[in-house]
């Protein structure tokens, strides 16, 4: 089969590759249909590199189960799926308290398993989650990353009423637009120096788009909510900036989520820092998008939310194009004057 494998810092071929079969019984070999880049694939394309050179990549993916070992029982042939691409080890402290996003050894496919980037995909049944029909391929395969803006969410408690800033407009500050009007915040506040991006948080729920480009956030989320900060901030940018002005955004008592992850250092300026205690705000770190009953509720409630329309992913998707053009796709994502959202790739166009 044909699969997108990466070997360095910007060298990702695409090549055929031997097609995974299925070794156990409670395997499920599934014909993809669809594969997102992630926006930490961009990240480890253009700094990091693999983990182990030549691995099949890609982590958030849909497709049509093809094949089930003899004990499978959750799906069958021709059913539509979604993955869970995460692997924890079941043995370290964290998962003998099913908190499985802290796992000690928690991976990914396409880190040490093979991944999404090719034509088929085996995975344990566990891992496997069924979707109606009605969500498209290409929207099945952002379930992922709508279970990590959830996953976060679920920690800050975020109630009817409240008001939430979302600083950072692209896919995963999209998406937690959408889960904050799902969850019923009261007043929805987009952050980010892009126009286009704030116009689309503005379609898909905030009330209020900010353009912080020559502006300080905080001092304008204050103009705009009655002179305080937010019940809830939540960081989605990922950058050393957002990360340090996240916390001037949140009001008394306020809680401020890290969703993004920044790859340089971040200087936090003492004015913001000094939030953190004046204010008495409550600091989250999330990772991930799993939980206890493994996947976890995140994959229940992104699936079905998707299901009823309430969450749209039509308007994040800006390129589709086949596997081969994977090289194009990720050299595209390193350039600084390119504008996209999010990237699919679609095997069967080969």
């Amino acid at each position: 089969m044909k699969a997108l494998n990466f070997y360095a810092k910007r060298d990702i071929r695409f090549e055929e590759v031997a097609e995974p079969v299925i070794e156990k019984n409670n395997e499920v070999k599934i014909k993809i249909k669809a594969a997102g880049i992630c926006g930490s694939d961009i990240h480890r394309y253009a700094r990091l590199g693999p983990y182990v050179a030549g691995t099949v990549w890609g982590h958030e993916c849909a497709g049509e189960v093809v094949e089930i070992g003899s004990a499978v029982k959750k799906v069958k042939v021709g059913e539509k799926v979604t993955v869970c691409p995460a692997f924890y080890c079941g043995e370290c402290d964290s998962c003998r308290k099913s908190v499985f996003a802290q796992c000690e050894h928690l991976s990914v496919i396409g880190q040490y398993h093979p991944g999404a980037f090719a034509e088929y995909l085996v995975m344990p049944e566990e891992n496997v989650v069924p979707v109606p029909e009605n969500v498209p391929y290409d929207h099945a395969a952002m379930v992922e990353p709508a279970c990590v803006v959830v996953h976060g969410l679920y920690k800050v408690n975020l109630n009817p009423g409240e008001s939430v800033a979302i600083i950072g407009c692209g896919t995963i500050g999209n998406l937690a637009v959408q889960w904050a009007k799902i969850f019923g915040a009261g007043k929805i506040i987009a952050i980010d120096i892009d126009d286009e991006k704030l116009a689309l948080a503005k379609k898909l729920g905030a009330d209020i788009v900010i353009n912080c480009a020559d502006k300080e956030p905080f001092e304008e989320i204050y103009k705009v909510n009655n002179g305080k900060g937010v019940d809830v901030a939540v960081e989605a940018a990922g950058t050393a900036i957002t990360s340090a002005q996240a916390f001037s955004l949140a009001g008394k008592g306020g809680r401020v989520l890290f969703v993004g992850i920044p790859y340089s250092d971040v200087m936090v300026w003492r004015m913001y820092f000094e939030k953190i205690v004046r204010n008495e705000l409550q600091v989250y770190g999330s990772w991930n998008a799993v939980s206890a009953l493994f996947p976890g509720r995140e994959w229940e409630a992104a699936v079905h939310f998707m299901a009823t329309g309430q969450l749209n992913m039509e308007p994040l998707i800006t390129h589709r194009l086949p596997l081969s053009k994977g090289f194009e796709a990720f050299e595209m994502t390193v350039n600084p004057q390119a504008v996209f959202g999010k990237i699919m790739f679609y095997p069967e166009q080969e």
